[in-house]
């Protein structure tokens, strides 16, 4: 049986040709698809570990702030100490422009022992910078006043950090950059937390003290406030902050609203690569349906005589499925090619269980989207009569 279908395609190669490369075409397209639906919704089910929903983002420019150091302290502390005398606000802290959910970002480069990741989010906190965001430690501690003047300088690193670095041996206590002129000793692990929206992956991520140069150039404050600030609040505390920073620019933004903003930011491709895909995929079934019926109709004598001698309209039906199924393996065999170079070669950084799911998601649906528009046609070729079909011919 194959191998008669096979010499019934062969038969008419030329044909069939531009078909199987519309089914290849799509196929990659649509494994592009399912990478990506595939990949963010491996990132979603990832729990967020951290608090947003009653966090404010405060960014200010003001040409105000005192330029020696220990005045420009007693500054930030002052201000510190008025917002937190407000009763709705909860926790402060001054951290660099890297806030969660914003489109800026600091990336740094860590090594120990030889291994050394690239592209680590690099954050700039306080002692209430985990107060804020409700960070959860896995191991060690958080930052204090007592980590202010000692010889190495102290940071947090996050899990997916800890396990590229470290693997199973114990993080904290551990000195890292230790070829710079500035090594940095991990005193704490806290869990990755997805701050760059929820389809997203966390990354690497290392939190350092903020040190007396790092507030010459910090604009930034994240605040807690608790659950009964409102409007009016807010409006209380912009004048609070105007009154205290002179001829300052204030733009106070909710973290629950930037998450919004950035997961629309971040669905915008695949919502693009989607509607190709469906203009492809509506190509490729007209496409389909077209050229069986045309063959049907080409072939209504071969039809009417295989009716003649005994064959049953099912017999018939599957035969034009049956064609239409191995047109559709031989362009599915080529994509897999091409498809399962993606988790060889590493592309793009994935997890090769992405890239897998993605092809076998893609192939199904590939080969249901065949079965679905040679069905019709197969069926219809299956009422063909015989004495009517050699009347025709």
């Amino acid at each position: 049986m194959l191998k008669h279908l096979f010499k019934l395609i062969w038969n008419k190669k030329k044909q069939h040709f531009v078909l199987m490369l519309e089914i290849l075409v799509s196929f990659l397209v649509i494994f592009a698809v399912f990478t990506m639906v595939v990949y963010y919704y491996k990132n979603y089910r990832k729990p967020i570990n951290f608090e947003y929903e009653h966090v404010w983002a405060i960014q200010y420019q003001t040409e105000g702030r005192p330029g020696r150091d220990d005045s420009l302290m007693m500054f930030h502390d002052a201000l510190r100490n008025q917002l937190k005398a407000m009763p709705e606000i909860e926790a402060v802290s001054f951290t660099s422009q890297n806030v969660p959910f914003a489109m800026s970002s600091t990336q740094n480069n860590i090594a120990y022992e030889g291994v050394r990741a690239t592209g680590v989010n690099d954050y700039m906190a306080e002692d209430d910078y985990n107060k804020v965001l409700g960070l959860t430690l896995q191991s060690g501690r958080w930052f204090s006043k007592a980590d202010a003047g000692q010889k190495y300088r102290p940071v947090v690193i996050n899990e997916t950090l800890k396990e590229k670095l470290f693997g199973n041996k114990e993080a904290v206590g551990q000195l890292v950059d230790k070829e710079s002129a500035n090594p940095l000793k991990v005193i704490g692990v806290v869990n990755d937390i997805k701050d760059k929206g929820d389809y997203k992956p966390s990354g690497y991520g290392m939190y350092r003290k903020a040190d007396t140069g790092a507030y010459h150039w910090m604009r930034v404050m994240l605040i807690k406030v608790s659950p009964k600030a409102n409007t009016a609040f807010e409006g209380r505390l912009y004048r609070s902050l105007s009154s205290y920073l002179k001829n300052a620019t204030i733009e106070i933004e909710h973290l629950s609203e930037k998450r919004t903003s950035m997961n629309n930011f971040t669905l915008v491709p695949m919502i693009i690569l989607m509607i190709v895909a469906g203009f492809l995929v509506l190509n490729v079934a007209l496409g389909l349906f077209g050229v069986l019926w045309y063959n049907i109709n080409r072939r209504r004598s071969e039809i009417g005589l295989r009716r003649a001698i005994g064959a049953t309209g099912q017999s018939i039906s599957r035969q034009l499925v049956s064609e239409a199924l191995v047109l559709c393996t031989i362009a599915l065999i080529v994509g897999c090619f091409f498809a399962v170079q993606f988790p060889l070669l590493h592309v793009f950084d994935m997890e090769t269980g992405v890239y897998l799911t993605a092809i076998g998601l893609s192939i199904l649906f590939i080969y249901v989207l065949v079965m679905i528009c040679s069905f019709y046609p197969g069926r219809q070729a299956a009422t063909i009569y015989p004495a009517v079909a050699l009347h025709e011919d």
